[in-house]
């Protein structure tokens, strides 16, 4: 089995005329886009026509992005990708005071219901064109826009690139040998005490080497953020990314109030591993991965593929048939090499029905959970791919509830018939996942929100970051954790972090996995019948709000009883494992 991905499906290369071509059409669409749209002077006449000019326009600029992006993932050091990447945003953003300016045009619509009536394209955009009248009063000027996307190609995207550059090529010292900064992370999840603890502080060590360019970075991609969200008439950075996020902070609240009140059940999990591996102040940080039981098993690729078909095919055949094309077909680039970014990820590929899934596999069965994950993460691009384009694109909290159902059905059919030292792995491996899910990305939520107000009146140094880590990290996990083995850099390797487009990527996480958990209690109660409404819900997340996807699976999100009752479900499993 070939254990890189295939991008030829998309481009054979940059000299692919295919390529050429498209990059070529973009800037001919965006040229014909720009002068329909300064044309247009009636809304509901020229609706449909920008509609079509946007979709086709975008569908070539998200195909080439991805394409792009795709191969600097696996290689930072393609210069040719990055030359190529910048001649694209520099096309791209030149089409940005036309967005805006049809943004502000179909904004006027009076009646979206009466025109949809008149046309299916209308009728299709409906909810989009609605969110453009209640968005329309936070756009800037047309020249303010085209402005503002220019210069974040060298601001806020500049300071992101190098983020992932200096991550992906910081040479870490371990054992006589120079590593990735992607091999050493793995090592966390070694059977073996020594090696935890050496690449933990081999990890610590190789941050400084680069610790004073990130915080340089952090802190110009959040001012800029603050910048933009103030002039834009947005109350804070976070209420900006709630609206891109289409969820109220009514839901929010209510989550992260659920969450601080379970706090002290997983510092029970924390501590209770603890003792297992003989420590008595709480963990030290390079062992919250640290594997119990029998959990030293590795799986080649091809034992990883048959254990997840034979496990997904209990969900729904389809979801194992999509699996099983995708390690066939080459969806997926596996192991970690020089150059490769950290961590995973899935996107999906526009007008061919698949998707590509990074990850950096080293055989554990953590690593198949974080297969079955990404690959939930294609299975949302499947449902959404008979979308029309703009309608293909769901919002962040809806992005992580397929992925982490995967991860949920996984953990418990794995669970379903082991006992032992097998059992106790399994139900670590399940609730070290759920912890870094709700108490890590609840201690990030804290570290990103500090950084924002903070980084207003000063300017944060590597060491203010760090002091702003720890004291996120103690208030999560208290006394779960040991205090003087914490992780001060956890910001410094986190690329959501560096995003100047999209703050707060981490509540999504917290939001993924409690919704997945509640979602996968009403499957085990229903049956068959819950997929299609399932499936069903992850078609229209792009076009409704977090509020009604709940709704469609008749739940109120904005209420603390949802949640309280998927945190109740973690603590049973808590309570098990302390058992053993």
């Amino acid at each position: 089995m070939k254990t890189e991905w295939a991008l030829e499906p998309i481009y054979k290369g940059i000299d692919d005329p295919s390529y050429q071509g498209d990059m070529k059409g973009l800037e001919e669409l965006v040229e014909a886009y720009g002068k329909a749209v300064g044309e247009a002077t009636d809304p509901e006449v020229a609706a449909e026509k920008l509609l079509l000019m946007e979709e086709e326009m975008t569908f070539k600029m998200y195909k080439l992005d991805l394409y792009l992006s795709l191969r600097q993932s696996v290689n930072t050091e393609d210069g040719d990708a990055i030359a190529q990447e910048n001649k694209l945003m520099k096309i791209w953003s030149s089409a940005a005071p036309s967005l805006a300016a049809s943004e502000k045009l179909l904004a006027q619509i009076s009646d979206v219901d009466a025109l949809a009536k008149e046309s299916e394209i209308v009728k299709a955009y409906s909810f989009k064109l609605k969110e453009m009248k209640e968005s329309a009063t936070h756009l800037l000027g047309d020249d303010v826009e085209e402005m503002i996307s220019a210069m974040d190609m060298t601001g806020g995207s500049a300071w992101a690139r190098l983020q992932s550059f200096l991550t992906s090529v910081v040479k870490v010292d371990f054992d006589g040998e120079v590593v990735t900064l992607s091999e050493i992370r793995n090592m966390a999840y070694s059977p073996d005490v020594n090696i935890r603890k050496a690449a933990y502080e081999a990890e610590l060590a190789c941050y400084e080497k680069i610790e004073d360019s990130l915080a340089f970075a952090m802190n110009n991609i959040k001012n800029q953020v603050t910048m933009l969200s103030t002039k834009r008439g947005y109350e804070s950075p976070l209420a900006m990314t709630l609206k891109q996020s289409k969820m109220s902070r009514e839901t929010l609240d209510a989550m992260m109030e659920a969450i601080k009140e379970y706090l002290p059940k997983f510092r029970e999990y924390l501590r209770k591993k603890a003792q297992l591996l003989g420590h008595e102040a709480g963990l030290p940080w390079y062992e919250l991965f640290a594997p119990l039981g029998k959990s030293d098993k590795k799986y080649t690729v091809e034992e990883a593929r048959d254990y997840l078909l034979t496990c997904f095919e209990k969900f729904t055949p389809e979801m194992s048939d999509m699996m099983k094309e995708a390690f066939d077909n080459q969806w997926i680039d596996f192991f970690p090499r020089k150059g490769k970014r950290g961590g995973a990820f899935c996107a999906g590929v526009p007008g061919m029905n698949q998707s590509r899934i990074l990850t950096n596999y080293d055989g554990y069965f953590g690593s198949i959970s974080t297969l079955a994950h990404e690959l939930g993460h294609a299975f949302h691009n499947k449902q959404t791919e008979n979308n029309r384009f703009l309608n293909q694109d769901y919002p962040m909290p809806v992005a992580e509830t397929a992925s982490t159902f995967n991860e949920t059905h996984l953990g418990h059919n794995a669970l379903a018939n082991a006992t032992g030292e097998e059992r106790l792995s399994l139900l670590e491996n399940d609730l070290m996942e759920k912890t870094q899910c709700i108490v890590d990305i609840y201690s990030r939520y804290l570290f990103e929100t500090a950084v924002f107000e903070q980084c207003q009146d000063k300017f944060l140094m590597a060491s203010d970051l760090k002091e702003i880590m720890l004291n996120a990290q103690k208030e999560a996990y208290g006394d779960g954790l040991d205090e003087k083995s914490m992780h001060p850099y956890m910001w410094a390797c986190k690329g959501h972090y560096y995003s100047s487009g999209l703050s707060f990527y981490n509540f999504p996480y917290a939001f993924g996995n409690l919704f997945a958990v509640g979602l996968y209690g009403m499957f085990l109660k229903e049956g068959e019948s819950f997929v299609g409404k399932y499936k069903e819900m992850l078609k229209n997340t792009p076009s409704c709000t977090i509020e009604q996807a709940g709704a469609m699976m008749g739940v109120d999100l904005t209420k603390k009883d949802f949640w309280m009752e998927s945190l109740a479900t973690i603590a049973e499993t808590i309570e098990a494992f302390c058992q053993e």
